[in-house]
This record gives C-alpha cells, sequence and structure tokens, in this order.
C-alpha cells in the first residue's frame, strides 16, 4: 500500500481523517447523552424521555435517511453530499452548544446531531470501501479506533466540562473542528482511488475479482436475498445493543452509585476504569481488521459478537459501589465493542457484496437496519424508568445470542473480492492485465 509513494499520501490523509469521522460519529450518536442526560436533568429537571426524546425521533427519521444518503453517496459521490451534511452537523453542536432550556432549539439541534453523524459514518466507509480491498480491514481497524477514543477522551473531557463551565464551550468547540473536517476533507480527499489515477490498495492494475462493472441493487434483490437478511438481522443487533449500551453507561453506574460516591460512581470510578481498560481494548479494531483480512469477515464477526459480552455481563451482574474486576472487564469490552463495529460492518457488506456494489447494498440494508435502532435509547428509558434496567442488560444479551447464531448461518457465504485479498497466506495477489479499468 504505501509503494505507491501517491498512493501512501492519499491513504495517510485518510486515515487521519477517517479517526475524526469515527470520533465525532459515535461520540454524538451516542456517548455524549451520558453527559446531556445527567446535565440536563440536574440543571433543568427534565427527565430521561425529556432529555433523549429528540434522540427517538432522529433516530426514527434516520430509518429513510440512510437510504437518502446512500442513494445520494451513490448518485453524486461521497464528497458532494458528506461535506455540506458535516458542516451542518457542526452548526447543530453549536445549537446545542446555545440553546439553555430552549427545549425548541435543543429538540431541532439534537435531532440534527442524531440524524447527519449517518453521512460522517457512509462516507467514511464508502470511502475506504473505495480505496482499499486487499487491506481493508486493516484500514478500517484503523480509523475506527476513533470510536472508542470518545468513549475515552471525549466522554471525560465532556464530563469535566460540563461540570465546571456548562457544557457550551465543549459543544462550540466540537462544532468547529467538525467544520474544520469538512473543509479538510473538500481539499485533500477524492471519492474513488480512480479519480486520483490510482488503483485500489496502491496496486497498478483494476481488481482481478470486479469483472462486473454494475452499481446497482435493487430493493427486490435485497429482500428476496438470504444473505442480506442474515446481515440485517445480526449487525442490526449488534448495533442495537452498542446503542443502548453506550447511550446509559453513565445512567447504569449512576443507578449503582454507593454513599460514598461523590459526585457519582461513574464519574469517580467509571471514568477511570474506563480509560485504563481502553488501552487495551482500542487496538483490538485492528487486531478485527487485520482478522478480516487474514480469516474473512464472518469469523471477524463471530469473534466480535463474542467480544461484546465483555462489555455487556459486567453491568447486568455490577453490584452497588462497583467491582474493580467487572469494572476493568466491562471497559475492555466498550473499547473492543465500540471500535469493533465501526470496523466489521462495512468490511462484512464489502464481503458479501463487492467494492463496486458495497454503498448500492448497503443504503437498502443500513435502513432496514435503522427500523429497530430508533428505538434503542428509548428501550433502555423505558425500562429505566420501570425500575428495571438490571433486567434491559438481560435483554441485550439475548439478542447477541440471535446475532451470533445469525452469524454462523454465514460461514460459508463467498467473499466477493476473494481474488483480490490474501487470505491466511502471505502471497502476493495477482492482478489480470487484460481485466477492464474501473
Amino acid at each position: 500500500m504505501f509503494e505507491n509513494k501517491k498512493f501512501a499520501k492519499y491513504s495517510i490523509i485518510f486515515m487521519i481523517l477517517g479517526v475524526v469521522y469515527m470520533f465525532f460519529y459515535s461520540g454524538l450518536m451516542n456517548d455524549h447523552i451520558n453527559i446531556l442526560t445527567p446535565y440536563m436533568k440536574a440543571t433543568y429537571g427534565w427527565d430521561d424521555l425529556k432529555v433523549t426524546n429528540p434522540v427517538t425521533y432522529g433516530s426514527t427519521f434516520t430509518i429513510i435517511f440512510y437510504l437518502i444518503c446512500g442513494t445520494a453517496l451513490v448518485k453524486f459521490g461521497v464528497k458532494k453530499f458528506m461535506i455540506p451534511c458535516t458542516v451542518v452537523l457542526g452548526l447543530a453542536c453549536m445549537g446545542l452548544a446555545v440553546a439553555g432550556d430552549n427545549y425548541a432549539l435543543y429538540t431541532v439541534s439534537l435531532f440534527l446531531v442524531r440524524v447527519l453523524v449517518v453521512p460522517l459514518q457512509m462516507g467514511g466507509f464508502m470511502l475506504c470501501s473505495n480505496w482499499f480491498i486487499k487491506y481493508r480491514g486493516r484500514v478500517m481497524g484503523v480509523i475506527t479506533a476513533g470510536s472508542p477514543l470518545f468513549s475515552v477522551v471525549g466522554v471525560s473531557v465532556l464530563t469535566k466540562l460540563a461540570n465546571s463551565i456548562g457544557i457550551k464551550a465543549s459543544y462550540t468547540t466540537m462544532g468547529i473542528i467538525i467544520i474544520i473536517t469538512a473543509l479538510l476533507t473538500a481539499v485533500f480527499m477524492k471519492d474513488t482511488p480512480e479519480e486520483a489515477g490510482l488503483f485500489p490498495d496502491g496496486a497498478d492494475k483494476a481488481p482481478v475479482s470486479e469483472v462486473d462493472d454494475s452499481e446497482t441493487v435493487t430493493f427486490k434483490e435485497i429482500i428476496t436475498d438470504k444473505r442480506a437478511w442474515q446481515l440485517i438481522i445480526s449487525y442490526g443487533i449488534l448495533q442495537f445493543v452498542i446503542t443502548a449500551m453506550m447511550a446509559y453507561m453513565a445512567v447504569r453506574y449512576i443507578s449503582l452509585s454507593g454513599p460514598n460516591d461523590v459526585p457519582n460512581l461513574f464519574v469517580s470510578k467509571g471514568l477511570l476504569y474506563l480509560s485504563i481498560g481502553a488501552i487495551a481494548g482500542i487496538p483490538m479494531s485492528y487486531v478485527l481488521g487485520v482478522f478480516d483480512d487474514k480469516w474473512g469477515s464472518i469469523k471477524a464477526s463471530l469473534l466480535l459478537t463474542v467480544l461484546y459480552l465483555f462489555a455487556v455481563i459486567p453491568l447486568a451482574i455490577m453490584p452497588v459501589g462497583g467491582n474493580s474486576v467487572l469494572m476493568l472487564t466491562w471497559a475492555f469490552g466498550v473499547a473492543c465493542m465500540t471500535g469493533g463495529v465501526p470496523t466489521m460492518h462495512p468490511c462484512v457488506t464489502s464481503y458479501v457484496y463487492g467494492r463496486k456494489k458495497y454503498q448500492a447494498a448497503n443504503r437498502w440494508i443500513m435502513t432496514l437496519q435503522a427500523i429497530p435502532l430508533a428505538f434503542a435509547v428509548s428501550y433502555m428509558a423505558a425500562m429505566n424508568q420501570a425500575g428495571k434496567l438490571t433486567q434491559a442488560y438481560y435483554g441485550l444479551l439475548i439478542m447477541l445470542a440471535v446475532a451470533f447464531i445469525t452469524l454462523l448461518t454465514m460461514l460459508n457465504v463467498p467473499d466477493a473480492n476473494a481474488a483480490d485479498r490474501e487470505y491466511g497466506s502471505n502471497k502476493k495477489v495477482s492482478y489480470n492485465t487484460d481485466s477492464k479499468q474501473v
């Protein structure tokens, strides 16, 4: 990949920008709710559902928006759609900063934040799928390290700022950084390597596996394709669980606070363990990427599902006042989970449908996955208000069992770009000199 100097330049730029994409995607989709919920409850007396309802509204709208976004990315290209959406995302963060107790402005801003992280995610995934085949897993593993980084750095910084000077400064800063990221993407990135006179992975020929130039996948093809439903069910569950887990991470620890935990267990102990666990867990996104490149996306997805247990089980059985071993295990699992899902979701979709058809298929798959995902936060909020937050985690474990079984049924699904991968060996990829250039 780095032997071609021109390709290496684009690769390095993308990996840096990609970490930023995923840092804010993960943080503004779920994690920042850990700051907003206790802050808004303490400052304005809002209950859980009042704080999180705009997220639920936004998540519901994303059911349609995933399709709109995916279609726009295919039709107009990544940059033409992703960049303006990212600028508006930055402005929406500034809206949250100045909203105060103005619930109308708060609702509109939080709704836009939840919706407009979608182009940040889908655009970044499509760029990775366009530029890399052989190294797709490893590169995805690098950029998705941004997701657990927010859980560690972002949540900690925002919590400290919220407790000291309020949330205005932190959300304003995030908005400015997001807008700068959009401008850097506009200047330094191309939608595809072909636009820069290159080929995927820095190769000197077009990929062998791309004999079909078609980029079209219809809704009828998706709903009649067993593989699509296997992806929708398995990764729909994995996304539901991560959203539920991250949105109620702080609330769970606050509910388990003992009399000596000041101001609460999450701030006093949880963030410390989250930081420690992430040191081991963040590299797991790259490890999963390597596993994907060497043994395939289905086996890597099964490993990811097992790693989820390290995050969910400790919170299900955590005693009041916390437990050091369980908290450290949880922290490791959180980093694996938040880094692993963004790594594996685009990888497994590209595995099934190939580079050229990835986004055309992904728009339908993510649209259908978004239907249950829209209710992940409200599921946790409702269970919490009913006094059954512990039972909510056992419900998540049942869902994970379904996801694991569904992935097991995909073990015989072939890789659409297998001819350009290096499964289980160090052999060099051979390129067909007669292949039609994409």
